[in-house]
């Protein structure tokens, strides 16, 4: 789920203190921030290198926390919003930079003060009247408002705030959640996040973590949801809609929010009623459930939605009635994803595979195919099949970030390093790998160098092959 090239082009850079965007941004190009007397400290970069999508995410700083205070007029498709973020400067600041999309900024203050700020692509240039020291914390709060944009990835994907008829469908991988608040728009920045949205009576509006409250006045309904762990910002969800809600709980006690469109209730019944059982089971591959709530947002997506679903952080959206694999893939994630999130897009496997294989093992579960029989039927392919286009760490270009080889090669990779250090070895690396990273980052290197630690064969050439090599690597390992 990523952006054409065609929508990823820079724009005119707009005047101070009221600035309107198109919606066209340029993902290859790292964006300058502005300079000129003022504060002295650095212009806080805009990008921090990712090897897919350079101009993503932003220098200077850490987002420790968002406040987002939506109001969405269904009818006319309008976002009023107030965005507060607390973060910390990781360097002297004399300005620093924000992704925000389309939609238009009336006003930013930093600590209480009005700030300067201008706009250059999706970024948005901030620059405080005092400037930032290194290692303190400061609030920003922007005022924006508009018609929020989706976005259409390289692949011919749709992301961001997607309008439906009845409210908007809302999911951000990899970029899309610039297109309705500013953040550091990177999955190695990662904050708790408290999100109040007002829609008119009647719609729900359904977000991560756990719903506070929900309060019906003047023929408007303002719903306010919390998270307190760690969550990155492309597994944020604002989605609204004309729901039929189910709340419940597990056997363990974990609360369940399902949101589900009414002309998908039938088909989702039998997958949803089966959640409580994939979270008991996935807890004992691959420990405790990481957050203090779980549930599931079913819309009814317009066509141009062409994928099936996002692990949105405690809520996993589908675009459409899922199957029960597909729940399993999604809550897989809350693992690794979500409790661990890449470092950069160029370890998007590190999400797939794991939750690839969840399903192998699911399959296994419910009485079908073993692991190793998935795999065989894979490795018969002939090498030019997709799924030998490129190595999973390094799938080349933004539109190879959602590929076959991200999802079945990296999970073929995980059968491979199965059968190299043994179910004993191979199951601990299942529940200790998201338990070391609980709530962090993680790239291809540190699983590598994880996976060696725990046992005395040597990996470098499973890697070498499966990880980083180009082509249809040889089966080195059988069960």
């Amino acid at each position: 789920m990523l952006m054409t090239a065609d929508l990823w082009s820079a724009v005119n850079r707009r005047p101070l203190r009221s600035c309107g965007v198109p919606a066209a941004l340029s993902v290859a190009l790292l964006l300058s921030s502005c300079t000129g007397s003022g504060p002295r400290g650095a212009a806080g970069s805009g990008g921090v290198g990712d090897p897919l999508f350079p101009a993503l995410g932003n220098g200077g700083y850490q987002v420790r926390h968002y406040g987002l205070d939506l109001d969405y007029d269904v009818k006319k498709g309008r976002l009023d919003a107030t965005a507060d973020l607390t973060a910390e400067a990781t360097e002297d600041l004399r300005s620093f930079q924000l992704d925000l999309q389309g939609l238009k900024v009336s006003g930013v203050r930093v600590d209480g003060e009005d700030a300067a700020f201008s706009r250059k692509g999706h970024k948005l240039i901030v620059r405080p009247a005092d400037g930032l020291r290194k290692g303190a914390p400061f609030r920003t709060t922007v005022h924006y408002a508009g018609s929020p944009q989706e976005l259409t990835d390289p692949d011919g994907t749709t992301e961001g705030w997607v309008k439906t008829p009845d409210g908007a469908f809302v999911a951000g991988e990899p970029a899309g959640s610039m297109t309705w608040f500013p953040g550091n728009n990177h999955p190695e920045d990662k904050a708790t996040y408290d999100i109040t949205i007002t829609v008119p009576q009647g719609y729900t509006a359904v977000a991560n973590g756990e719903l506070r409250s929900q309060r019906t006045a003047g023929g408007h309904t303002t719903f306010r949801w919390h998270s307190g762990r760690p969550m990155a910002g492309y597994l944020a969800t604002a989605t609204i809609g004309r729901f039929e809600v189910h709340t419940s709980r597990t056997p363990g006690g974990l609360p369940l929010y399902v949101a589900v469109d009414p002309a998908e209730v039938r088909a989702s019944r039998g997958p949803l009623a089966k959640l409580p059982e994939i979270v008991a089971w996935e807890s004992g591959l691959f420990g405790p459930y990481p957050f203090a709530s779980a549930g599931a947002v079913v819309d009814h997506t317009p066509s141009r939605i062409t994928w099936g679903a996002l692990e949105a952080q405690t809520k996993p959206i589908y675009a459409g009635a899922p199957d029960t694999t597909t729940v399993v893939h999604e809550m897989a994630h809350q693992w690794f994803g979500d409790s661990v999130t890449p470092k950069t897009w160029a370890d998007t496997w590190l999400n797939e595979s794991f939750a690839t294989y969840a399903e192998w093992l699911w399959e296994e579960h419910q009485g079908g195919k073993t692991p190793q029989e998935q795999f065989d039927a894979l490795y018969k392919d002939a090498p030019h099949n997709k799924r030998w286009d490129f190595p999973p760490a390094r799938p080349g270009s933004a539109k190879n970030v959602t590929g076959p080889a991200v999802y079945e090669r990296g999970a073929m990779l995980l059968q491979q390093l199965r059968n190299a250090v043994g179910d004993k070895t191979f199951f601990r690396i299942l529940k200790e790998w998201p338990a070391t990273y609980r709530y962090g980052t993680a790239d291809s290197a540190d699983f590598v160098a994880f996976c060696q630690e725990r046992t005395d064969v040597d990996l470098a050439p499973l890697f070498r092959a499966w990880l980083y090599g180009e082509g249809k690597p040889k089966r080195l390992y059988r069960a």
